[in-house]
């Protein structure tokens, strides 16, 4: 059985490595593009007017209340709907993009919020303009404490891409699920499948350890 199995797994070879990059893809430019708009999400919601601030909290309160798999098909659908044709990839990466970005806005937001007011008061008083605040003295503390939220969320992203085969796009468990429709050797293949999940989340997490290093205070 296990011979062949490796017989199956050696003629689906590209097509398992063709989802694996196809996920890889999706994930990296959602959880990239999420990250971007979330950190000014996170911003609007310490340093908005009131106005700013009640329209990006209910942003942040509706994805996030959201299924992703909603979303998803909110973006393919609905985006044809009104005129803009979007192809199943980039309606993925779209999704989880808006997804990512309130999660990421709310430890932004936490962080900095966190963070003591007396040393923004002290930046002011020696004249640091507020980009040069945040840049210098806001962002960089800010950045420690978001870390270890952040790796969860862009974990939770890679595990968010499976949903998008509902909308044609060939990740992983899509492509996992036409090499069974093939050869039915379903335990063996989805195990596998969840075992290219489980690697990928690792690297991240590994990553995640490895910016946290670098960006830690010397004892």
């Amino acid at each position: 059985m296990s011979q062949t199995f490796l017989d199956q797994l050696w003629i689906a070879r590209h097509v398992i490595l063709n989802g694996i990059a196809m996920t890889v893809s999706i994930s990296l430019l959602a959880i990239l593009a999420g990250s971007v708009l979330g950190i000014f999400v996170g911003l609007a919601l310490v340093y908005g007017n009131g106005l700013l601030r009640l329209i990006v909290r209910a942003y942040t309160d509706v994805i996030r209340g959201t299924p992703v798999l909603v979303l998803v098909l909110a973006s393919y659908y609905v985006s044809s709907a009104v005129g803009i044709e979007l192809g199943p990839f980039a309606a993925g990466v779209l999704a989880l993009a808006i997804f990512c970005s309130s999660h990421v806005g709310e430890i932004v937001r936490g962080a900095l919020q966190a963070i003591p007011k007396g040393q923004t008061e002290a930046a002011k008083a020696i004249g640091l303009t507020f980009t040069q605040t945040f840049t210098s003295v806001l962002w960089p503390q800010a950045l420690r404490q978001c870390l270890p939220a952040w790796v969860n969320t862009a974990a939770e992203m890679v595990k968010a891409s499976t949903l998008l085969s509902v909308i044609g796009v060939a990740e992983l468990l899509l492509r996992t699920q036409e090499i069974i429709s093939r050869n039915f050797m379903s335990l063996q293949f989805y195990f596998l499948a969840g075992a290219l999940y489980f690697v990928v989340n690792f690297g991240i997490e590994r990553f995640g350890k490895f910016v946290e290093r670098k960006t830690a205070l010397p004892s």
